[in-house]
């Protein structure tokens, strides 16, 4: 069964910085469940056969100029008429001052009517940019999460590897850490997936044999952040000398999460090797082929190997995350 998740009116104001007109009760009791907002021109000319009423309501400058075409009685009764399908809330654009019988429609049918000095076309991006995080499928992995040149790594593996102790390094390294064993993923496209850390353990990270660290505290402001893509994903896992590591990179690994494709590595750990300068040059080299550059290649060319003749080969990987 698919969860649903809603979000308070009251984060929605906040983030828009929305103005009151009328609150029929407080804006953490109402709660959105619907990604997508509407512009009710066609419901103001009596056509309801697609209305959802989970969505919120738009009005700007064509929808106020539809009503101000109406008589008094007439703009009443569409509102009336729009408003008693109870909408989750109505917001008007362009600093516009509602009609009377706006107002009085709201309240008569406990409508939150609110008001912004944004556009309407930015107004509708903001709010469902907004409401696409804010509401997207989630789950939440076992792993850990940073931010190396601008590239998510999700760091995953067993227990006990040693993705806290990478992250540490790389922090110390300059780049961030967004979560650190529990992080939530969200599916806020269907190319892109957002990770981020429960609230509760933010920047909080785990190393054996010292407890408990606050990253934020120690090593500054500039050392974490609240959310980021996951671009890669990375599979630590202890060396096994029976294994065959890749040495090229010519073929690739995927996983699906949420049902988006993640690139994967899988490096083996072993004393000696410096996992945080490994998973820099991961994310680099992860940067170059996604604008098209790939060295293994490159190196096959200058070899006298005809490269256009080999079709690279993607791989399902299953992690247990």
């Amino acid at each position: 069964m698919v969860a649903t998740f809603t979000v308070p009116l009251s984060k929605v104001m906040k983030e828009l910085a929305l103005e009151t007109v009328y609150l029929p009760k407080s804006a953490d009791e109402i709660l959105i469940s619907s990604r997508d907002v509407n512009r009710p021109g066609l419901e103001l000319n009596g056509f309801y056969d697609y209305y959802d009423k989970n969505r919120i309501l738009i009005f700007g400058n064509a929808e106020t100029a539809l009503l101000a075409s109406f008589s008094q009685e007439k703009r009443r009764a569409v509102l009336d008429a729009l408003f008693s399908r109870n909408p989750p809330a109505v917001i008007v654009a362009r600093n516009i001052t509602p009609a009377p019988e706006m107002v009085d429609s709201a309240r008569d049918n406990g409508v939150a009517l609110l008001k912004t000095m944004d556009t309407t076309s930015n107004l509708v991006a903001a709010l469902v940019a907004y409401m696409n995080t804010e509401l997207a499928p989630r789950i939440t992995r076992h792993g850990v999460l940073v931010e190396v040149y601008g590239e998510g790594i999700l760091l995953v593996g067993d227990s006990g590897v040693g993705k806290s102790e990478t992250a540490i390094e790389l922090i110390k390294r300059g780049h961030r850490l967004i979560a650190d064993d529990a992080v939530e993923i969200r599916r806020v496209s269907n190319k892109t997936l957002v990770g981020s850390a429960p609230e509760n353990i933010r920047h909080f990270i785990e190393l054996r044999g010292i407890g408990i660290i606050n990253a934020r505290r120690i090593f500054g402001m500039g050392a974490v952040k609240i959310s980021e893509k996951i671009d890669m994903v990375i599979n630590l896992e202890i060396w096994d000398n029976t294994k065959v590591y890749d040495r090229m990179g010519i073929d690739s690994e995927y996983t699906e999460i949420l049902g988006n494709r993640v690139p994967v590595l899988t490096i083996p750990v072993k004393p000696g090797r410096n996992l945080a300068i490994i998973i820099e040059v991961a994310a680099m080299n992860n940067r170059q082929k996604k604008m098209g550059y790939n060295a293994a290649q490159e190196l096959l060319a200058s070899l006298g190997m005809d490269v256009s003749s080999m079709t690279e080969t993607e791989t399902k990987k299953e992690l247990d995350i």
